[in-house]
């Protein structure tokens, strides 16, 4: 057979399999929506309990990880191929968003149920479809038996919407001399396949001012509230680089996200907090980021004293992603999501994600390609089921270029069956 033959044949048996898989990946994912598993909220036992009864009732083990203080904070099931290669992983958190005004949701947001082709209910989209789907490919892969390069490991984080990644660290943290070759997170969105996103730096800025009383007959001698104030104005007129021609297609971008002072109306209050997100480019750099905060903060410092210098206590930082043309693991998604019958273009996101920080360990990413939905982090989250199939037939048959997969076995044994 041809090449372009035997990539049609892989890709209908593949997603024969999907479609096969179809019920049972939407009863787990259904009853992973009903487990609640809200970041920084619930517990994550009983989702990871969800998960680990599945695996182990189709002969797969499958290691819980832990942050430092011995938290559960995901899971990892791999899938040995037998040969030395690096290791490809499918990454889908299954924690969640909270739930926002729940009397603005016109279902059960722990619905878990499927009402006109949607699967509805909190964590649907983001990300518990994702997860069982790729519970599933690990469970073909460890049916399939052959020898091939590498391994597979379906990593599932439950400490991604706290914004921590505790899961995705874990498991970076016992690596050990273990090479990964790439990540592919599932995030949803049907037409975009994500192969970038800008980086941030966040800082929060921390101003200084005289206590007093607010009615007093004397000036207050510096107002914490009053220079946080004028920090905020000239955070708000500064201009920043814009893309280079060929480069980071989105500039950068800086975002006050809090402001917090005083205690009361009798008080002139001596402590102030200016928290920023600042957006990283290929133009600005968290190095740069830093060093605008420094200047603005100099200058209020400069321009309006007070009792102490301001202060920059910096929270996170991650740098921008960007994967080139052909470059693994995108190219091999995209091709599969072709192969699939699916249009998609590639795009670099606004907001950061997993793959920044991934991209901090030197490891490459894609993150978000997934089924249609809708209310992400919204009310009324639900995916659309129709496309699921298809979904996971593309991850799985990207897998199985970016493993090898014996691929002269799978030719074979695919012509013989026909």
């Amino acid at each position: 057979m041809t090449d372009a033959a035997v990539d049609r044949v892989l890709a209908a048996e593949v997603l024969s399999q999907a479609q096969a898989d179809r019920d049972s990946v939407l009863e787990l994912a259904a009853e992973l929506i009903r487990v609640p598993s809200r970041g920084g909220v619930d517990s994550y036992e009983p989702v990871l309990a969800v998960l680990e009864g599945w695996f182990t009732g189709r002969g797969l083990s499958a290691r819980r990880l832990h942050d430092g203080s011995g938290a559960p904070v995901g899971l990892v099931a791999e899938v040995y191929g037998g040969l030395p290669g690096p290791t490809w992983v499918l990454d889908a958190c299954v924690d969640t968003a909270p739930l926002g005004d729940e009397s603005l949701w016109s279902f059960p947001p722990f619905a878990g149920d499927i009402e006109a082709g949607w699967l509805r209910g909190r964590g649907s989209a983001d990300s518990k479809a994702a997860a069982a789907a790729f519970c599933h490919i690990a469970a073909r892969f460890q049916a399939r038996g052959a020898s091939f390069p590498g391994r597979l490991a379906v990593l599932l984080d439950c400490d991604e919407h706290t914004g921590t990644f505790g899961g995705a660290l874990a498991y970076l943290s016992q690596l050990g001399d273990q090479t990964v070759g790439g990540v592919m997170i599932g995030y949803p969105g049907l037409d975009e396949l994500v192969v970038g996103g800008r980086g941030v730096y966040r800082a929060r800025l921390r101003v200084s001012g005289t206590a007093a009383h607010s009615g007093s007959s004397k000036p207050a001698a510096a107002n914490a509230a009053v220079r946080a104030a004028w920090l905020v104005g000239r955070l708000s007129e500064l201009v920043l680089p814009q893309p280079l021609p060929g480069g980071f297609p989105l500039p950068p971008k800086l975002t006050v996200t809090e402001v917090s002072a005083g205690g009361g109306f009798t008080t002139v209050p001596d402590a102030a907090c200016v928290a920023v997100d600042i957006r990283l480019t290929d133009t600005l750099a968290s190095d740069d980021a830093e060093l605008l905060l420094k200047e603005v903060c100099a200058r209020l410092d400069r321009d309006m004293p007070g009792p102490e210098a301001t202060r920059i206590e910096p929270v996170v930082s991650w740098p921008p992603f960007r994967l080139s043309e052909g470059e693994q693991p995108a190219q091999a998604l995209r091709d599969a999501v072709l192969q699939v019958g699916l249009p998609v273009r590639s795009k670099v996101a606004g907001p950061s994600n997993i793959g920044n920080l991934l991209a901090k360990s030197g490891i490459r990413a894609t993150a978000g390609f997934g089924p249609h939905y809708e209310g992400l982090h919204g009310t009324d989250e639900r995916i659309r089921v129709a496309e699921l199939p298809q979904v996971q037939a593309a991850y799985h048959l990207a897998v199985l270029n970016l493993l090898g997969a014996q691929r002269a076995g799978i030719d074979s044994e695919l012509t013989i069956r026909r």
